[in-house]
């Protein structure tokens, strides 16, 4: 049985912007996030590309209502994330997946594995349902924020060895 799965914004909204959205199905049972997390997903500011994605409503994506939020240790992340915490909260889950560095450090802390759009993507290129160098080159075109030498280290792993 695949995890249970919570996701904040950003690795949904990166991964339909290089066209990869549909590994998390592939990678997991579902997905459920949080309706702030819809909000922003569906919001007039987000990509059209990923507007129209989420007003489809792929049937692996439940959009679950907002869990009450009163936690001193999320109150300084934006609400989509305070949200996915306490949804994953909630729910029980084995893993959140989220980009942001504060994020990620309360999801630790409060004992969630977490998975960022780089990790998603070294996951299914180590399955072999992607290229992640070609991912990546799609990803650099996008405004994704990454740290030089963590993604540095990553395309080691799949360039071919001579």
């Amino acid at each position: 049985m695949k995890p249970v799965v919570v996701a904040d914004t950003s690795p949904i909204v990166y991964l339909r912007l290089i066209h990869r959205v549909e590994i998390l199905p592939s990678l997991f049972d579902g997905i459920s996030i949080p309706m702030q997390v819809y909000r922003e997903l569906s919001h007039p500011s987000a990509p059209a590309l990923v507007r129209s994605w989420a007003r489809e409503g792929p049937d692996w994506l439940a959009v679950l209502p907002s869990p009450g939020i009163d936690d001193p240790a999320t109150a300084r992340l934006d609400s989509g994330e305070r949200e996915a915490i306490a949804l994953a909260e909630q729910l029980k889950a084995e893993l959140i997946l989220m980009d942001e560095r504060k994020g990620t450090k309360v999801c630790l802390q409060k004992g969630f594995s977490v998975v960022g759009t780089l990790g998603l993507l070294d996951l299914a290129a180590r399955r072999g349902m992607v290229d992640f160098i070609a991912c990546i080159e799609e990803l650099k075109r996008t405004n994704f924020r990454y740290r030089p030498e963590t993604l540095a280290r990553m395309i080691a792993r799949f360039q071919p060895r001579g």
